[in-house]
């Protein structure tokens, strides 16, 4: 099987993806999981291009959430499945996003809560953090995952990949109807973007709440 590189989210980390991880290694699967928090596109993307470019053969990237920013930069992946994740190019940012489905929709788009420091980093409200990641976990789930959770700076928002990798890269990508933290106007023009699409009923965190599902799907591509 080819090896799998795992990139998680912002405000997330390589422990949250533990679960389908463990999954995998015992199915034989040679997996790494970067951590990319707090650092900008640019960075992530060359480390994750230089995981590829030792890779004994050409990977298989899973990119959740904004993860797919890094994922969208890389070049000689043999597949990209994006998971409830931002399919864009260069110039395409979450913010361009946000103002693009306002135009479209004529609605303020559902955003996800945040709270901002005076140091410039943005921290998800764990108040409420449970329903709009986390709806389908179960209690234990979440609460893990949750204080796992960390603060990303601002700029964040106006990130874009270094390349457009969907466009010559077999990819997939994986719709959650139950996502509370990507808008469906947004997904709707992210899916139409990969060769294949695959819809579950899930949350926008299906590595946690739909482990075994993500792992047969990986090993699927792999």
């Amino acid at each position: 099987m080819r090896p799998l590189i795992v990139l998680h989210g912002s405000w997330h980390q390589p422990a949250h993806f533990d679960d389908v991880v463990e999954r995998l290694r015992r199915d034989g699967v040679e997996v790494t999981v970067p951590d990319l928090g707090g650092r900008p596109i640019a960075e992530t993307t060359r480390t994750v291009q230089e995981i590829v470019d030792k890779a004994a053969e050409p990977p298989v990237v899973l990119a959740h959430s904004f993860g797919g920013l890094t994922a969208s930069g890389l070049q000689g992946a043999s597949h990209l499945i994006y998971l409830a994740a931002i399919v864009s190019e260069p110039g395409e940012t979450a913010q361009y996003w946000i103002e693009r489905t306002r135009e479209e929709t004529g609605r303020e788009p559902r955003q996800l809560p945040l709270t901002f420091d005076d140091q410039g980093l943005t921290h998800l409200d764990l108040a409420v953090v449970r329903e709009a990641l986390y709806a389908d976990c179960t209690d234990a789930v979440a609460e893990r995952a949750t204080a796992l959770l960390r603060p990303e700076p601002v700029t964040i928002f106006d990130e874009s990949p270094e390349g457009s990798a969907w466009k010559d890269t077999p990819t997939t990508y994986v719709t959650c109807t139950e996502d509370r933290a990507l808008v469906p106007e947004m997904v709707v023009h992210f899916a139409g973007r990969c060769e294949t699409t695959v819809t579950w009923r899930a949350s926008h965190s299906p590595y946690l709440s739909r482990p075994v599902e993500l792992a047969e799907l990986v090993l699927e591509r792999l």
